[in-house]
């Protein structure tokens, strides 16, 4: 039973000794370890609200750059739909001037038509005329050829006019 009790010298001792290593400890050990506890723990925390400023940033840039990849999409599909109705126009302008220049030359064409029609139509008739006294030349120097001929001619003649 000796084993299971222990004397009180041992008890003296014992709590003296624990005493004595919890001075030392206090003294020593357990501010050293408890600064440095709290210094993690304060460290841990910091590191933590860094995290969280940071989540927060991050959330905010992401908002701004939605919100400019918004704007520059606005502003693409903008700059796009002012560029179409630039050549839209710009098409239409040409197709209105080269109707215009098509009218014009279209025009001009039917004046030289015209003019080559009224020449042609001037030189067949010089032509015609030219052919008619060429004609009436012979025929009449036949005719006069013979004295005859030029009798009946007069008479034909005076037979046509009436004298009123």
């Amino acid at each position: 039973m000796e084993l299971v009790t222990p004397s009180i010298g041992l008890v003296f001792w014992t709590t003296i000794s624990f005493l004595l290593l919890l001075f030392i400890l206090g003294k020593f050990a357990w501010k050293p370890i408890m600064k440095a506890l709290d210094d993690r723990e304060r460290s841990i925390e910091d590191a933590l609200s860094a995290a969280e400023k940071a989540k927060e940033e991050l959330s905010r840039l992401n908002n701004e750059s939605e919100q400019l990849l918004k704007q520059a999409r606005a502003e693409r599909d903008q700059i796009l739909k002012e560029a179409k109705e630039l050549r839209d126009g710009m098409v239409a302008d040409a197709k209105g001037l080269a109707q215009t220049e098509a009218n014009k030359l279209i025009d001009k064409a039917k004046v030289e038509i015209d003019n080559q029609k009224n020449a042609a139509l001037a030189e067949v008739k010089a032509q015609v005329a030219t052919l008619s006294i060429e004609i009436a030349e012979k025929v009449l120097r036949n005719q006069l050829d013979d004295k005859s001929k030029q009798e009946s001619l007069v008479a034909d003649l005076l037979k046509e006019v009436k004298l009123g």
